[in-house]
């Protein structure tokens, strides 16, 4: 087989609509055969809280809250629940369907892309593993959505360290490509996360806080070292071309990328994007 070769982008930090709206780029320039699979790295100038698609932003979020954080908040492409966007690095891939190797199936997909990440926290010395629903109660438990916060839903092939998710991760198809995106997190302020969405109660607010703190965790609370952002890019670069058997090669945006992110960037910015639910 010929050495597999993807494009590499670290974008650092932008803003919201940039990250969202670069993602989208990549997935047209993967769909036109400009560009044959991606890998991105990013970081957020600005805490965001990130939606799923699916999401309803009046009943779920508590926007008076986000604003007086000064946070930016933005949907996604992707489906799944809310993330808060901070100290931690992103990742997006970005393949055709038919990429060999590729299964039809988005969980088994999900796997197979999630491999570079498995590979990425073992080069940071972390015992990761991918932990699979054995029981008729496990996989019942991932039909019941008990939160709109990423982190506190399960789902399949979930990706834990020492018992504990450790990488929350959203995919799309869209016209044949698959686009994966997903957060590495480094430090996680859990009273911030939670403040952005409502509740029945404060009592059951404290309850799910309760359960994520026992079923999520971030690198830094777990490792003997205490990592930068700076410190995963190399780490998770050379999981992913591991665990995906490949090779990257830089990419820098032309001129031309760049006019089109702007056009693209409008919907991600505009209301009838981000409230359309």
């Amino acid at each position: 087989m010929s050495e597999r070769v993807w494009y590499y982008i670290e974008s650092h930090k932008n803003d919201a609509f940039y990250n969202m709206a670069l993602d989208e780029l990549l997935m047209e320039k993967v769909r036109n055969r400009e560009l044959p699979a991606v890998l991105r790295f990013y970081e957020w100038e600005t805490p965001t809280l990130s939606l799923g698609y699916f999401q309803k932003v009046r009943k779920e979020i508590d926007l008076e809250r986000v604003e007086s954080y000064g946070y930016e908040m933005v949907r996604r492409a992707t489906g799944g629940r809310g993330v808060l966007h901070d100290k931690e690095l992103t990742y997006s891939v970005v393949l055709p369907e038919s990429y060999e190797g590729m299964p039809e199936s988005v969980t088994e997909s999900y796997r197979v892309l999630s491999g570079g990440l498995l590979e990425g926290f073992r080069n940071l010395g972390l015992d990761a593993h991918f932990s699979v629903p054995q029981t008729k109660e496990e996989r019942k438990e991932l039909t019941s959505i008990r939160s709109s916060v990423c982190f506190d839903t399960p789902s399949w092939y979930e990706l834990v360290v020492e018992g504990r998710k450790i990488a929350g991760s959203a995919q799309t198809r869209q016209n044949g490509i698959i686009m994966q995106h997903g957060s590495i997190l480094l430090d996680v302020d859990i009273d911030h996360l939670f403040d952005m969405f409502k509740y029945q109660n404060q009592r059951f607010k404290e309850k799910m806080k309760k359960s994520f703190k026992e079923k999520a965790v971030a690198i830094n609370d777990i490792s003997e070292n205490h990592f930068t952002v700076e410190m995963l890019y190399p780490a998770f670069k050379k999981g992913f071309e591991k665990g995906l058997d490949m090779k990257t090669a830089p990419y820098e945006l032309t001129e031309e990328d760049t006019e089109r992110l702007e056009e693209i960037k409008i919907k991600y910015v505009s209301d009838d994007w981000n409230f359309r639910k």
